[in-house]
């Protein structure tokens, strides 16, 4: 992932994860390379996470 990950296990929120997604598509300028699309979809499965565990959290 980019210099910018935080430690390990830690957990962000969606809204941050999803401000990180939106980031990588403006500086990549609407074209990911190799290493930005893998950095996009370990962002998106952690999105995904973070949207279920604060789904389990309102439930």
């Amino acid at each position: 992932m980019s210099p910018n990950s935080d430690a390990p296990g830690s957990v962000r929120s969606a809204s941050e994860v999803n401000e990180r997604i939106r980031s990588l598509w403006l500086r990549a300028g609407g074209s990911l390379s190799a290493q930005e699309r893998a950095e996009y979809e370990l962002l998106v499965v952690e999105w995904a996470a973070a949207i279920r565990g604060e789904m389990v959290k309102a439930a």
